[in-house]
């Protein structure tokens, strides 16, 4: 059982839609966080400079300021956690939206238990200590050490070629988090390749034959349709 926080984390929720911020309002607060809402761009903007919230339910279609420009300039001051709510086959949107530094995205409609877990998600990730000052990553079976640029799976290690384990360590250093094709190609070819999502299709098949039990059914390199991947790992 999820019990609310002692303390709970303020959340911006920005929404056109009164149905939508009044629900959020609703469960968001009946699970202990607090709540402030936005109905427009610009007002958003103005609740984010006053109250510095701890993390953001963005919609995109937001009647004034187009919702990627909030994340511009949210980005521009922060790291503030990001978590898009988006309508289905809104892909352009969500993958725009992930690589100007949102974290997540939620498609509408969502299931209240999902929204809570990734708001815990993202509100963890921002707690975690610096980037790069964990010399050793551990979910499930899997363990990366990135000290010693060791893999292991079931305590056996793994032999990756360096572009495999490089790609794996883009990963590892953002777990849970929505990663897009062209952010995954930045990590592990270099800018020129931003382009060229058919190699990062190949390598994440072969990542998956490596450190997966069943690369039909992977548990930890989950795809996210239309948009990218994801690791999963619950212990982040």
């Amino acid at each position: 059982m999820n019990h609310p926080p002692k303390n709970g984390a303020l959340i911006l929720v920005i929404d056109d839609e009164a149905a939508i911020r009044r629900a959020l309002r609703t469960v968001l607060g009946g699970h202990g966080y607090k709540v402030e809402a936005a109905e427009t761009g610009q007002q958003a903007l103005e609740t984010y400079v006053k109250r510095h919230p701890d993390l953001i339910l963005l919609d995109l279609g937001l009647p004034d300021v187009d919702g990627l420009e909030v994340i511009r300039q949210v980005r521009s001051q922060s790291n503030t956690p990001i978590v898009v709510l988006s309508v289905r086959g809104a892909e352009r949107d969500k993958v725009a939206a992930l690589d100007l530094g949102a974290d997540d995205y939620l498609t509408k409609p969502f299931g209240v238990e999902e929204l809570l877990a990734r708001v815990r998600v993202a509100l963890r990730h921002a707690a975690r200590p610096a980037r790069g000052s964990a010399a050793v990553f551990r979910t499930g079976d899997l363990e990366v050490d990135m000290d010693r640029r060791r893999v292991t799976v079931c305590g056996h290690e793994v032999h990756l070629t360096p572009t495999e384990y490089l790609l794996l360590k883009a990963f590892v250093t953002h777990p849970n988090k929505v990663l897009t094709d062209r952010m995954l190609l930045f990590e592990a070819w270099g800018p020129e390749y931003g382009s060229e999502a058919h190699y990062l299709h190949v390598y994440v098949a072969r990542l998956r034959k490596k450190i997966e039990a069943d690369p039909q059914k992977p548990r930890y390199l989950i795809t996210e349709p239309g948009v990218g991947y994801r690791l999963l790992a619950p212990e982040a």
